[in-house]
């Protein structure tokens, strides 16, 4: 009947204590929080906004991981940029015209001479001396579209060609228009991130909002101003000869060489030329593609500059491996198969189509594809964070104290078990916080909050039936039984349902839906464990060294 095995008594009690030691740093240290000129100063040192100080001294063997605090109660830099996807239009225009100049060349007998005029930034106009040859310039302009590559294959050209009178245009298709916006505030996206995450901060709120705009949230950031110069750094990426590969990080590279890690290969090393063939100033485009066997790839494109070196370096290599290097990692090593001129080139591998897309988006993250504009700045100080702590805690306290008096008063010494428990579930709740890493946020509060007044209602449920099994003249070692028994069905139904809608919330939630969701879902788990497993293990050890005769719940 009322019986529990040694090893699992061990078992449950080895949780509690783990939690227990995973939630205690957050009490044992002293979190600082710096003003604006302290946290600058920190993060022109290189080190975290956030770090901690001790009275005493914390054993290096425990955990100590800390709970991060979010933007509303730490205090940060709030921006909302949108992103000038236009300027990208002419950038690919100059980038074109060089290809459409060497295209038209072999057909001035046919065109006549052929001069650039002006126009939009989306668009080539070129005007013939030969206008009658014009059917024939459509003709080799035309080859030199390509297709757009999509992650559901390949759509429309990516430019139309036209006649207007003795005028050739030639312009960026709506349909390329609508994908080279979604790159260019894909890679806008990418390079943000990696730049933020570049300076230690912890827990930034990097996301896409609406088409073409960014949001940027990053705790411990004295000020607006500091998080757009972090922002505006540019990638370091470059082109260098390989020299080898190995899996020792500090094997002797020799004179003129270094050891860098892969990006995606674990435990893989390259030895590189430190001086670069071609550095990402000069890369035009890098765009997902097929090759010639339809698997997917990725296309790059370097400026006119940037194509002679790589020209001539890949004539002079062909069968060695050439690093692609993006913030000494080594994106990726592919062998030069043949001279590679005019400044273009496939990298082809073992990927899908969403990696060679992802790959083109880490090939152009060297600089921002266009400008930013920054529709909102906002520095939140840290009182505006200490007023919510405060009033969370206050409403986490009320609400603690009123259900530890409600289950005292209503249960006897059985509530004081499940007073306990609900002790040990926040314990619990704080330390899965440190174990992962997670933040909390002011809804994050409101779920822990919301989790004390729920913690309590499993062992409300096994109380009210171990009373229904007492007054049908049940004993009470056979009435505790069955009280845990026939409960479990309905506390598992109802807190799997609360579950599921805490994940819902967040998987399709952002921010501070996310923050609540995150308390919700592991404030639900840990109560079920206190109901279930705590509480029917401490009352069992108390029945053992009392056996009553009579019990009152």
């Amino acid at each position: 009947m009322l019986q529990i095995d040694l090893w699992k008594r061990v078992l449950i009690w080895l949780v509690c204590a783990a939690g227990l030691m995973l939630a205690l740093p957050n009490g044992f240290y002293t979190r600082v929080e710096q003003a604006n000129d302290a946290a600058a100063d920190i993060i022109a040192k290189g080190e975290t906004p956030e770090r901690l100080e001790t009275a005493g001294q914390w054993p290096s063997f425990l955990p100590s991981g800390l709970v991060n605090l979010g933007l509303d109660l730490r205090g940060g830099a709030h921006l909302l940029a949108e992103v000038q996807v236009e300027d990208v239009y002419e950038a690919r225009m100059d980038a074109l015209w060089p290809e459409v100049r060497d295209a038209l060349r072999p057909e001035r007998s046919t065109v006549g001479t052929f001069r650039r005029q002006p126009g939009p930034a989306d668009e080539i106009r070129l005007k013939l001396s030969k206008p009658e040859g014009m059917a024939r310039a459509l003709e080799v302009v035309r080859g030199l579209a390509n297709p757009i590559t999509t992650l559901t294959g390949v759509g429309a050209n990516d430019i139309e060609v036209s006649a207007q009178g003795d005028i050739l245009v030639v312009r960026l298709s709506e349909a390329e228009k609508i994908a080279s916006d979604d790159r260019t505030v894909r890679q806008a996206l990418e390079i943000v991130r990696r730049r933020i995450d570049e300076v230690g901060t912890r827990e930034p709120t990097i996301q896409r909002q609406g088409a073409d705009r960014i949001l940027i949230q990053v705790p411990g950031i004295g000020s607006a101003s500091e998080l757009k110069e972090i922002i505006g750094t540019t990638a370091q990426l470059t082109f260098n000869p390989v020299v080898g590969r190995g899996s020792d990080p500090d094997a002797a590279p020799g004179i003129g060489n270094k050891v860098i890690p892969s990006l995606d290969e674990e435990g893989a090393y390259y030895t590189i030329e430190a001086a670069a063939v071609v550095t990402g100033e000069d890369l035009v485009d890098a765009q997902p593609s097929f090759d010639q066997n339809g698997r997917p790839a990725v296309t790059f494109r370097f400026n006119t500059s940037g194509a002679r070196r790589f020209g001539d370096y890949t004539a002079e290599n062909i069968g060695s491996p050439f690093a692609i290097v993006l913030d000494d990692e080594v994106v990726s090593a592919p062998v030069i198969q043949s001279h590679i001129p005019g400044g273009s080139g496939i990298i082809t591998g073992n990927f899908t189509i969403e990696e060679s897309t992802n790959l083109a988006v880490l090939l152009r993250a060297g600089a921002l594809p266009a400008g930013l504009e920054f529709l909102e700045e906002r520095t939140i100080g840290p009182e505006l964070g200490q007023d919510s702590i405060d009033a969370g805690k206050v409403a986490t306290a009320v609400a603690f104290i009123a259900v530890l008096v409600f289950m005292g008063l209503s249960y006897g010494l059985f509530g004081l078990f499940a007073n306990v428990a609900l002790i040990l579930n926040i314990a619990l709740i704080f330390g899965m916080l440190s174990l992962i890493g997670g933040t909390l946020t002011l809804p994050g509060i409101a779920g822990i909050v919301l989790t004390v007044g729920m913690a309590v209602d499993a062992n409300v449920l096994i109380f009210e039936r171990i009373r229904e099994e007492l007054k049908s003249g049940r004993g009470p070692a056979k009435a505790i039984d069955e009280g845990y028994s026939k409960a479990l069905s309905a506390i598992l139904d109802a807190n799997i349902t609360t579950f599921i809608t805490a994940v819902i919330l967040f998987a399709m939630g952002s921010g501070p839906v996310r923050g609540f969701a995150i308390t919700l879902g592991l404030g639900i788990m840990t109560s079920v464990f206190t109901a279930i497993f705590v509480t029917r293990l401490m009352i069992i050890m108390w029945f053992e060294r009392r056996r009553p005769k009579t019990i009152e719940v």
